[in-house]
């Protein structure tokens, strides 16, 4: 993990001031045999609505980044998963929280998807076809293409 924060809309204010606690997240980065990963546009009603994102969500009390990932890909997807390979960790300063991301590559799951929070879904490959993107998806894009030997690509939020 970076010891200094990705800061997303540095123009805006922070709510809680300095002191903020870091929120866990599990980010699930499910990957077909083809190569495509899956990305969902966050819902209405939530932060940053529209804008797409890896899926996954908030850790609860007592649970481990493995175990947050399978309920959170459960209820938001309607997919069970195998085995989630803890990838990269990365701190995200937003304006409306301090969030550390958990990633996991996902290449083995049950079920068909179900968008349970009326989100879209959609599978892509590098670039991507959609947007905007969330700033915390915006490295493992990064990451992605360096391991699919597109060192030197650039992404941006929108």
């Amino acid at each position: 993990m970076t010891s200094t924060p990705l800061v997303a809309d540095g123009d805006r204010p922070r709510e809680g001031g300095a002191d903020r606690a870091v929120v866990d997240v599990a980010v699930g980065v499910l990957i077909r045999p083809d190569g495509r990963f899956l990305v969902t546009s966050r819902p209405e009603g939530k932060v940053y609505a529209g804008y797409w994102e890896f899926p996954g969500g908030k850790l609860e009390a007592g649970e481990t980044v493995e175990q947050a990932l399978r309920r959170e890909l459960h209820e938001e997807l309607g997919i069970a998963i195998g085995a989630a390979e803890p990838w990269k960790v990365e701190l995200v300063d937003y304006p409306h929280a301090l969030v550390r991301l958990n990633f996991c590559k996902v290449f083995d799951w049950t079920g068909e998807l179900q968008m349970r929070e009326a989100q879209s879904f959609a599978w892509q490959g590098l670039p991507l076809d959609v947007g905007p993107v969330l700033p915390g998806t915006v490295p493992v894009l990064g990451w992605l293409a360096a391991e699919r030997g597109f060192e030197g690509a650039t992404f941006s939020v929108a």
